[in-house]
């Protein structure tokens, strides 16, 4: 039974009867149910109609906004924090366990508590750059804009679920504040690397600090890898001198993004199993073998490698990521036709598949050639490591 404008009510063989809009949307026809007749009067049918009528003005298809709110209306998650957590959960299996652990936290810690409880569609741009603006204050820009880009993962994500209309951390990216960017601080001339070491030994620091820094400058591995190393991963390095980092703790995943991640192999030169030894009798009973010196369960924070390096007159000159930096300009200069093999020893995930899938090739021997020839030429001169037990303690 037609009303006009589309509008109709349909009577089934039964006797009930389904207010109905018949209308097109994309070259195709479609129909939106309204409702049953006498439950939903002729008034409020024809009021739905032209509700309809105007979505479709707007370029909106009236059936999927109808499914869109029902969605919505019946979702409990409808905080920032909750839509955060689903959000987290969805995506955490694609990235390494450090990086998500690294995710939640930070917006557990500084979104959270500012914003958690609001309804998602209640956030404003000027809700989100005044969360943010606070971490910048401190100097953590970087911290900021990680923030900032998971925070607009999350509404993209309450878009796509019916439960946002807009990504207010998208609108508010060009109002952070700026950074400079560039390379981190690094010493790469090998000789004044080697003065560098010799005076972080001088240094009056802990003993565990400096045997952080002699492994850190003789593996190149990434300082915050090698502050949570725990002793199994080194439980037997002086008969089998080749330390496994699992994948879990490795900062990348591969080049595709459907690749495992693998564990990452550092053959261990004489002068990094010397000083391995030497770190045992420090910390070799406990579980990690850079402890915090405040509570033992948890690692050394990185800052204290950099505070050491700090004292020793170089701030702003070299930073403990530097010494990967140093490891890749000596030796590739010196070893030019081995670049692959450097790259792989640093960890560093291929751009090209074809480059990567070459990479997938260990060359675990020409490795372990090259990793002494870097302690030689490093730890050349420097006092053996068992010494640094002896120094003074700040």
């Amino acid at each position: 039974m037609a009303d006009g404008g589309g509008l109709y009510l349909f009577v089934s063989p039964s006797g009930g009867k389904l207010w109905r809009f018949k209308y097109s949307f994309g070259g195709k026809e479609k129909l939106l149910s309204i409702g049953p007749y006498p439950t939903v009067s002729l008034l409020d049918a024809r009021k739905a109609r032209d509700e309809a009528k105007e979505m479709l003005r707007q370029h909106k298809d009236p059936s999927l906004t109808k499914k869109l709110r029902k969605q919505a209306a019946t979702d409990t998650a409808t905080t920032l924090e909750a839509i955060t957590r689903e959000w987290f959960d969805l995506n955490k299996s694609q990235w390494v366990a450090r990086h998500a652990d690294d995710v939640i936290t930070s917006l557990e810690k500084e979104i959270f508590p500012v914003l958690g409880e609001v309804q998602i569609r209640d956030v404003t741009a000027a809700d989100v750059i005044a969360s943010l603006r606070p971490i910048e204050g401190r100097g953590a820009k970087d911290t900021a804009r990680r923030i900032r880009q998971r925070l607009s993962g999350v509404f993209v994500y309450a878009i796509a679920t019916g439960r946002a209309d807009s990504d207010p951390a998208a609108t508010v990216q060009k109002a952070m504040a700026p950074m400079k960017r560039g390379r981190q601080p690094a010493i790469t001339d090998l000789a004044k690397a080697k003065e560098m070491l010799a005076k972080v030994d001088a240094e009056t620091a802990h003993p565990v600090t400096k045997l952080a820094l002699r492994i850190l400058a003789l593996t190149a591995v990434r300082p915050g890898t090698l502050a949570a190393t725990p002793w199994m991963e080194w439980a037997d390095v002086e008969t089998n001198p080749l330390w496994q980092i699992p994948a879990e703790r490795m900062k990348l995943r591969l080049h595709h993004k459907d690749d495992e991640a693998r564990d990452h192999l550092v053959p261990l030169s004489r002068q990094a199993v010397e000083a391995i030894t030497a770190l045992r009798q420090l910390s070799g009973r406990g579980v990690l073998a850079f402890p915090n010196a405040r509570h033992s369960h948890k690692p050394m924070s990185e800052n204290a490698m950099g505070y050491l390096l700090n004292r020793s007159g170089y701030h702003g000159h070299h930073v403990p990521h530097g010494f990967r930096s140093t490891f890749s300009s000596v030796m590739n200069e010196r070893f030019p036709s081995d670049r692959a093999v450097i790259d792989l020893m640093l960890a560093h995930v291929p751009k090209e598949k074809v480059e990567g899938a070459y990479n997938r090739a260990l060359h675990l021997a020409r490795r372990k050639e090259l990793a002494q020839e870097w302690a030689d030429l490093i730890a050349a001169d420097l006092v053996p490591a068992a010494d640094l037990l002896l120094g003074k303690r700040r």
